[in-house]
């Protein structure tokens, strides 16, 4: 609960409502004939490398990076930093590495790359399988996320019904989005969300700093010292721990986080909507401006809750420091019942609710675009489907895995499930990256080995995030007092990704050896037979 009066909470309300409205309506207007692939799929290539990169920087800063990043910056000061700044550098390697190849070689989704020079089923259906295991468990921790967050901002009792509802309506509106909007509606909405995110960032960390007199060295004072922490806050090891493998964790995540996180398909198929290679290009400068931009407003950010919150009261609202955004508006903004207070607390939670909206949109268009396109139109039907099936069908995915989030959201939200976003982002840089870079720059690559990379790196991810002691074992695991943590780390990093490329190229050596055998066998069936053929005509 918040200490605004009932005033506030519905100027709130109002905002809210208007946000809804406004958006719903834009998707609405910009959303593609009901048999037109292209325009659903990509937007009619129609937005400027302005529009298009702000979609993207929409697209890659998640509800997950502006409320737990900064969660993490309140309570873990340098380890928080690190990850800001790691997750602006993720955007970069995409840019400067995969951006440009994978204009020229998708159309759709990650499953077009793939299938580009190993056309089949079996590639459609694997891409179709890791797409979904990335984006499901993102939509599910930010769903859920939801419950307890709205109940938070609004001020409403905090008790499983009312949690229940705010998933259910956060997650019809998604499915709305995704449904009647296609890219193109997305696309717009992300627009709106990374101009509020930005607008309402700079006033929130211009607002610290002017607290302590725009001097950046009093504000890490004063976070040293309402973090609790004092000089460790500046020094690694509060998030995951001081010992030598807590310390290797910390890499691995980093590592995990620069690789998996702009390999993520809603991520990757956002570059299919530019024009053309030098549009793309243009479009990931202004997208990794505007992230870049972002993460350094959110270490300030961070920093201000540490140092006019305090950790105490942040953790005392939630554990893992979710609502310190919202409580340092809260701060900032003066007395409860002023207008400034009410005016910036208003701004922030409303930037917060079309952040959830908007990313949770763009994550259920990517999973329902690979089941139409992929899994529906090529590997079932081989590529015969009639666009206005394609589109029927993907309209129809969008409420499907809609609903499947909304139902598994309903069922963990008491649970601690910030896990599943580590997973995905796992599943990301051990499957999808591989597969990605191999595919692209690596001429050897076969489909065997592709099948083995998509599968292997997921499934490795998959099977050390479960014996991890993120999921049993330490106090703030998932299951705290069971004891199946066989794995000694919360990232699987440090293997998965290395697994994910080593299967991939035995696979691919595999299948030439198995392939050179088949030509030798051919070759020497073929001169016995000409041998016999000339032995009778003697």
């Amino acid at each position: 609960m918040n200490d605004f009066n009932s005033g506030t909470q519905a100027t709130v309300l109002i905002l809210f409502t208007t946000l809804v409205t406004v958006t719903l309506l834009m998707c609405v207007m910009a959303g593609p004939d009901r048999d037109d692939l292209t325009n659903f799929y990509t937007g009619y290539l129609s937005l400027t490398p302005l529009k298009n990169g702000l979609a993207i920087a929409g697209d890659y800063i998640s509800a997950a990076t502006v409320l737990s990043t900064t969660g993490i910056i309140a309570l873990a000061g340098y380890d928080g930093y690190v990850l800001a700044v790691s997750t602006a550098l993720s955007l970069v390697l995409l840019m400067f590495l995969l951006a440009e190849p994978l204009r020229n070689a998708g159309r759709f989704t990650m499953g077009d790359v793939l299938a580009r020079n190993m056309p089949g089923r079996a590639v459609r259906i694997a891409a179709c399988v890791v797409t979904l295991s990335a984006t499901l468990p993102f939509l599910v921790v930010q769903l859920s996320g939801a419950g307890s967050l709205l109940t938070f901002i609004l001020n409403i009792p905090h008790v499983a019904g009312a949690r229940t509802a705010c998933i259910v309506i956060v997650g019809s509106l998604m499915i709305i989005y995704a449904a009647l909007g296609g890219m193109r509606g997305t696309a717009l909405i992300q627009m709106i969300k990374i101009v509020l995110l930005l607008g309402t960032s700079v006033v929130v960390a211009a607002l610290v700093l002017n607290r302590f007199d725009w001097s950046p060295g009093d504000v890490l004072r004063a976070a040293q010292h309402g973090s609790g922490a004092g000089p460790a806050f500046l020094r690694q090891g509060l998030q995951l721990g001081t010992s030598a493998v807590d310390r290797l964790d910390f890499v691995g995540l980093q590592i995990t986080v620069v690789l998996g996180v702009a390999c993520l398909p809603h991520i990757t198929m956002r570059l299919y909507s530019a024009r053309d290679v030098p549009a793309v290009r243009r479009s990931m400068s202004w997208a990794v401006g505007t992230v870049t931009a972002f993460c350094l407003l959110v270490i300030i950010i961070g920093t201000g809750a540490a140092a006019l919150v305090g950790s105490r009261y942040i953790t005392a609202a939630d554990p893992h420091g979710r609502t310190s955004v919202l409580m340092l508006s809260q701060v900032l903004g003066g007395a409860p019942a002023s207008a400034g207070a009410t005016i910036l607390y208003a701004a922030v939670a409303g930037t917060v609710f079309i952040t959830l909206l908007s990313s949770v949109a763009g994550m259920t268009l990517a999973a329902a675009s690979s089941l139409a396109h992929d899994l529906f139109a090529h590997a079932a039907l081989r590529g015969q489907a009639k666009p206005r099936t394609e589109m029927t069908v993907a309209a129809w995915t969008c409420v499907a895995v809609g609903t499947a989030a909304i139902g598994l959201s309903t069922l963990v939200q008491n649970w601690d499930v910030g896990v599943l976003t580590t997973l995905a982002i796992c599943i990301g840089a051990s499957a999808v990256a591989p597969a990605l870079t191999y595919s692209l720059f690596w001429r050897g690559f076969t489909q065997t080995g592709l099948l083995a990379t998509l599968y292997g790196g997921a499934a490795c991810a998959l099977l050390l995030m479960v014996f991890s002691k993120a999921v049993s074992g330490t106090p703030s695991a998932v299951f705290p007092n069971a004891h199946f943590d066989l794995f000694p780390m919360q990232s699987t990093g440090l293997v998965s990704i290395p697994f994910g490329y080593l299967v991939g190229w035995l696979g691919s050596r595999m299948d030439h050896r198995r392939r050179a055998a088949d030509s030798r066998e051919y070759r020497r069936l073929y001169e016995e037979s000409e041998a016999r053929l000339l032995a009778a005509a003697e």
